[in-house]
């Protein structure tokens, strides 16, 4: 949903009603994973996705019709049975979604939610969507259709109910925990919350602050690189010591700019398992200090750019600075994938594949039908 938020939260300031489509599990090879996001608003405006095309058309139907009805529906397309999924997905996956009205009065907690999305705020939704979830059973409440139940999760509070104190007090829990890894997953538990029960499905989205990307050197490579890295979601950082090159009209593209040296900049900010670091300058005073740092910290990729040649000398430099042979095997680099890159636009792509690939195990590889790989890891 957060890739939709500003478009909710303007329908929510013009008072409309509209519906919320979210996929909440997948099997096979599914297009979207759980926590994609469609809204269809009652004048018929569509934002969002939640298959790249494949049952689009079936989710506007309901979507709208929950939006007349006031009442969530959770549904499933798939190939795999014609008797129990109404709609085929290309591919041969299928995909559980759940369909919520919101606005005029439905769901009031998402405003807030907006709100906490808008500013990086951590923030989970915990909703009821189905009863009996081990013997699948199907949705829980007395009509057939899930309960407006939702509860919202932060770090240090929660507000709203899924129906029992004891029932809430389990999933905030578990929400927090699943808010800390930036996870979206369906939870069991028992009516009361016990955990070794699967009494009731909930679905809890989460929405972690975006993942920072630290582009240090500012060339013209790392302004393709800012771009890229906004367009993936990453609140982007472009650092360099030189004020005449560390410029807003050279990096419109950049949540922050920072004119510093780049290992005094890297020791005063924080690094997590999800930051991404991107060293450009392959200038030896900028990179050796800062990459001595980096590779330190929990980052989940540490790259430099540099010619071969280049390459041997920065780990040689980096040896003589007490750099552990553990340490240097995180480093990418010479940077990104081999595609044969030669503009600055193709080598952003060339990094910000090698990030993607190496977050989701992927190889790498071209998807020919000759590549025993799957396409959705």
């Amino acid at each position: 949903m957060r890739d939709i938020a500003d478009g909710l939260a303007s329908w929510q300031a013009a008072g409309k009603r509209f519906a919320v489509a979210t996929v909440v599990r997948t099997w096979k090879s599914a297009p979207r994973q759980p926590g994609a996001s469609m809204a269809v608003a009652e004048d018929g405006d569509v934002i969002g996705s939640i298959s790249g095309g494949c049952v689009e058309g079936a989710v506007y139907d309901l979507a709208q019709e929950v939006t007349a009805t006031g009442r969530p529906v959770l549904t499933a397309y798939g190939v795999s049975d014609d008797d129990a999924f109404e709609v085929g997905l290309t591919c041969g996956g299928t995909v559980e979604v759940f369909v919520r009205p919101a606005g005029g009065g439905h769901f009031p907690h998402l405003p807030g939610v907006l709100d906490a999305i808008a500013a990086g705020r951590p923030v989970a939704v915990a909703s009821l969507i189905a009863e009996h979830a081990a013997q699948g059973t199907g949705p829980a409440g007395t009509d057939g259709n899930p309960p407006e139940r939702d509860l919202v999760v932060a770090p240090e509070q929660a507000a709203g109910t899924l129906g029992d104190p004891r029932l809430d007090a389990a999933v905030t829990e578990q929400a927090r925990g699943l808010l800390a890894q930036g996870t979206t997953a369906v939870v069991r538990v028992g009516r009361e919350g016990e955990q070794r029960r699967a009494d009731l499905a909930v679905f809890v989205q989460s929405f972690a602050p975006p993942p920072r990307l630290l582009v240090f050197g500012a060339i013209d490579f790392a302004g393709a690189v800012a771009r890229m890295g906004k367009f993936l979601g990453y609140h982007v950082t472009v650092c360099d010591a030189r004020p005449v090159f560390a410029t807003r009209k050279r990096f419109p593209d950049a949540d922050e700019l920072v004119v510093d040296w780049p290992h005094r900049y890297l020791d005063r900010v924080p690094v997590d398992a999800n930051t991404v670091i991107c060293v450009l300058t392959h200038d030896p005073k900028f990179d050796i200090p800062l990459l001595e740092r980096a590779l330190r910290t929990p980052a989940r990729y540490i790259g430099a750019m540099g010619s071969r040649r280049t390459h041997e000398d920065r780990l040689r430099r980096l040896r003589e600075a007490g750099v552990s042979e553990a340490a240097l095997s995180r480093l990418a680099s010479p940077i990104g994938l081999d595609l044969g890159a030669r503009t600055p636009e193709e080598t952003a792509v060339a990094i910000l594949a090698e990030v993607i690939a190496l977050q989701w195990g992927g190889s790498g590889r071209r998807l020919i039908s000759t590549t025993p790989t799957p396409i959705h890891h």
